[in-house]
């Protein structure tokens, strides 16, 4: 079994891959400075070339946070409660989170939330008792990431 060990690359060698990886996708700053360590940079390399991205555009974390907030809401159904956990995670500026959020339209999330209590409720049918359908309806809006209030609201109208 070989092991697989990453040379060291110089700054001049790693900044056009880090170009690359941040114009492949949108990344946070996080992602991007794990991917310089990983190719063997010490911590003033990694912040130079990092200030380096920031300077030319290729890495912007208002650009990154709204544009994942958006896509795992659209995508993957996601509600604000589980995307801000996640942006949090990546290390994403408090002001980036709020931001990215509100840049969720409120109508479209409402809809999205019927809709996902409407199709987990078709998949609840052969559940007689109506306090565990409730209780795995709210589990499943819960696990999701929609705020306790909106489910509650939701649950209380079966």
């Amino acid at each position: 079994m070989t092991d697989k060990v990453q040379q060291r690359l110089t700054p001049q060698q790693a900044l056009p891959k880090a170009k690359n990886y941040c114009a492949y996708q949108e990344r946070c700053h996080s992602e991007v400075q794990d991917k310089l360590y990983g190719y063997g940079l010490n911590k003033n390399e990694v912040e130079e070339i990092t200030s380096m991205l920031i300077t030319d555009n290729y890495l912007n974390e208002e650009r990154f946070a709204v544009h994942y907030s958006g896509g795992h809401f659209r995508t993957k159904n996601w509600g604000r409660v589980k995307i801000k956990y996640e942006l949090k995670k990546k290390q994403v500026s408090a002001y980036c989170i709020k931001k990215a959020l509100s840049s969720i339209d409120a109508d479209e999330y409402l809809k999205t939330l019927d809709r996902l209590a409407e199709l987990k409720l078709k998949s609840l049918k052969g559940e007689k008792n109506i306090f565990i359908k409730k209780k795995k309806l709210q589990d499943h809006l819960l696990q999701k990431g929609y705020e306790n209030d909106l489910v509650r609201s939701i649950v209380n109208k079966i």
